[in-house]
């Protein structure tokens, strides 16, 4: 008999030129509870610390590979977790799998850079890219933003555009979670999911001192306790609200 639907299916995907290991050790902690079963995986294009060519087709394609085959296995119950890019892929889902029963959103790249009247404002975005090697070694700026062929970085454009309206259709449990300090997706673009789900249980959480690097920073326990106890129905959270800490 498979007992897989009493258990709870947490599927995480990463950002866009990134990989699984910016949750860094998010999975292991999840991975802690015995009704958690925790999947990554690397979006194409991404296993390598170079992006290669690569459409956006390829991720929403893998996206659902991926969660499709957690429903073959035999869970009811997936919660998906998604950080930039990846909190695009994940509405995306959750629009789509009715299996998605809880979302967690850290960053979701609705928005990103720069945005002035719902339009990316590309010279103040430039500007804007300069100031990353404020919170990140130089290497990792140049291997990661800066070596992405521009054709990828259109797809990624495209795919953000194809699913803007997206979160209007969510109806499960969201948690989103934005760093103040974060230089690549700006609070607007949670606030825009949060102000545009139709959830009854929605909460935003806005961190101080925290990058676009939701998971890996000084605050990454703190963080990765929210998002477990979120997961696990703390009672103490309430239905809907916006909270600084």
């Amino acid at each position: 008999m498979n007992l897989l639907f009493l258990r709870k299916a947490i599927l995480l995907i990463h950002g866009f030129a990134g990989g699984p290991w910016d949750y860094d050790n998010l999975n292991n902690e999840l991975q802690l509870y015995i009704d958690f079963d925790v999947y990554s995986f690397t979006l194409p294009g991404h296993d390598k610390m170079i992006i290669s060519k690569v459409t956006k087709n390829d991720w929403i394609k893998e996206s659902e590979k991926q969660l499709e085959n957690l429903i073959k296995k035999g869970y009811k119950t997936i919660y998906v977790v998604g950080h930039s890019m990846g909190g695009v892929l994940a509405c995306h889902l959750a629009k789509k799998y009715s299996q998605v029963k809880k979302l967690v959103l850290a960053a979701p790249a609705f928005r990103y850079f720069v945005f002035k009247d719902d339009k990316l404002d590309v010279i103040d975005s430039l500007k804007q890219m300069t100031t990353l090697f404020k919170d990140y070694e130089p290497n990792v700026v140049l291997s990661r933003i800066f070596k992405i062929p521009f054709s990828t970085a259109v797809q990624f454009m495209k795919l953000v555009d194809e699913h803007q309206d997206d979160p209007k259709d969510i109806t499960c449990p969201i948690l989103l979670i934005q760093g103040l300090n974060d230089k690549v997706v700006p609070l607007d673009s949670s606030l825009y999911v949060y102000n545009n789900v139709k959830s009854d249980i929605k909460l935003l959480v806005e961190v101080n001192g925290v990058t676009h690097d939701v998971f890996r920073g000084e605050r990454s326990k703190e963080i990765n306790e929210l998002v477990i106890d979120f997961l696990r129905n703390k009672n103490y959270w309430p239905k809907e609200g916006i909270k600084n800490i």
